[in-house]
């Protein structure tokens, strides 16, 4: 099942549940505008480089479209449409005044030099200067995108538009940036988990994880759960798998990715390396695959030993995985909830970008752990007066919310 498949399984289940009729359906499900453009640069060896970008803008009803830009060589409009979706559910669920878009651009960043790339931003964003824009469409980063091209586009959009730093989030802190916004995907997800944990008369001391994923998500999560007294007990990324059942020491691999090729956790001799098609089914009381879409699949969820799946990557369960997964009694926090800590703090960022004023450090954590217990508490309750899984909790929330504001704004 495709990205976009999974996407409008998940809405149709929740829209059953909320018995929504099949024009509202229609309207809420399918996107506002979809773009593509070609991406002509020169290339530093003097051939023509051909590139597509996208942008898919799927629903404006509660506030500008906001979502990530993948720089990926498997970037289609397909994953688009589903993840620009997903966004709209998302930014919904965690209760900031936004609508759902994604994009990006068909191409694979690890072979372009630093000049190739921004020839490539750049002409992008003349592309499509048009239909973004700070209250129009912010961009922010995603995967194979940093804060390095957040400031390119800024620059660039400025050249059209003037000084408006708000049209993307994520950009370096000293270049009108926010504070903690590169941790913020991690911090949501362990505040998220803590709070499931104490539903159930437990803390995060002594529960043990396993990470699939080991970039700027799952490396900070680990960070913050293991400050919290969790164990790590494995960690896979894109080259290698490593375990250790008496917890990983994530200070000495830190510096061991810091200096390896590839900065993988493969080879680490803190821990033993495993195969990382095992590192989803290991005994542990939270799985958070923190990487590509996918990956749990039916064989997959039948074979996971964890009490808890923390949905760090967007999309990560298959629906019919999904199903068993709640059948089993393993409790998923699901994507649109568990992983919004990104979009939070991208809307922090966008806050003080428009207001031209800095907030601290101490302040975007206060106001991410209000408003991220806040949501999480609203899902859980609805979960338990419908006696249904988070995840359809999440959709009938954030459906609901569309809905209404759609109602509100008129239809003509």
């Amino acid at each position: 099942m495709n990205a976009i498949e999974s996407a409008s399984l998940h809405f149709r289940r929740a829209a059953d549940s909320l018995g929504l009729t099949a024009d509202r359906r229609a309207m809420l499900e399918n996107p506002s505008r979809q773009i593509q453009v070609e991406i002509v640069v020169p290339m530093d060896d003097g051939t023509i480089g051909n590139f597509v970008g996208y942008r898919v803008q799927h629903n404006e009803a509660r506030g500008p479209f906001k979502g990530g830009l993948r720089f990926h060589p498997q970037v289609d409009l397909g994953e688009a449409n589903a993840l620009a979706a997903l966004m709209t559910w998302k930014t919904a669920v965690i209760g900031v005044p936004y609508g759902g878009a994604k994009g990006g651009i068909n191409c694979d960043p690890t072979r372009l030099s630093v000049r190739e790339l921004e020839k490539i931003v750049r002409v992008f964003i003349q592309k499509i200067h048009e239909v973004i824009g700070p209250n129009t469409d912010i961009p922010a980063p995603d995967m194979g995108s940093s804060a390095r091209e957040m400031a390119w586009i800024m620059t660039e959009y400025s050249k059209f538009h003037g000084f408006q730093p708000a049209v993307v989030t994520g950009k370096p802190v000293d270049f009108h940036g926010s504070e903690g916004r590169r941790e913020a995907t991690g911090f949501g997800l362990y505040l998220n988990v803590r709070e499931l944990l104490r539903t159930q008369n437990r803390e995060l001391d002594g529960v043990s994880f396993v990470i699939q994923g080991y970039g700027n998500v799952g490396s900070h999560l680990a960070k913050f759960v293991a400050e919290a007294g969790a164990k790590i007990v494995a960690i896979a990324d894109a080259r290698g798998a490593i375990a250790n059942p008496d917890g990983i020491d994530l200070a000495a691999l830190d510096r061991y990715v810091a200096q390896s090729p590839g900065r993988s956790v493969a080879g680490f001799p803190g821990a033993q390396a495993i195969d990382p098609q095992d590192v989803l089914t290991l005994p542990c009381d939270v799985l958070a695959p923190c990487a590509l879409g996918g990956v749990i699949t039916p064989e997959v969820a039948e074979r996971i030993q964890a009490s808890i799946v923390l949905e760090g990557a967007n999309g990560p369960t298959e629906p019919d995985a999904d199903t068993i997964l709640d059948q089993r009694g393993i409790v998923t926090l699901p994507d649109i909830l568990a992983n919004a800590g990104g979009v939070l703090v991208s809307y922090y960022e966008w806050v003080q970008n428009i207001q031209h004023f800095h907030w601290p450090l101490e302040r975007i954590r206060h106001e991410q752990e209000r408003q991220t217990v806040k949501a999480f508490k609203e899902v859980y309750a609805e979960a338990q007066a419908h006696r249904i899984s988070l995840r359809r909790a999440a959709f009938r929330i954030a459906i609901r919310k569309v809905d209404a504001a759609t109602e509100h704004g008129g239809l003509y």
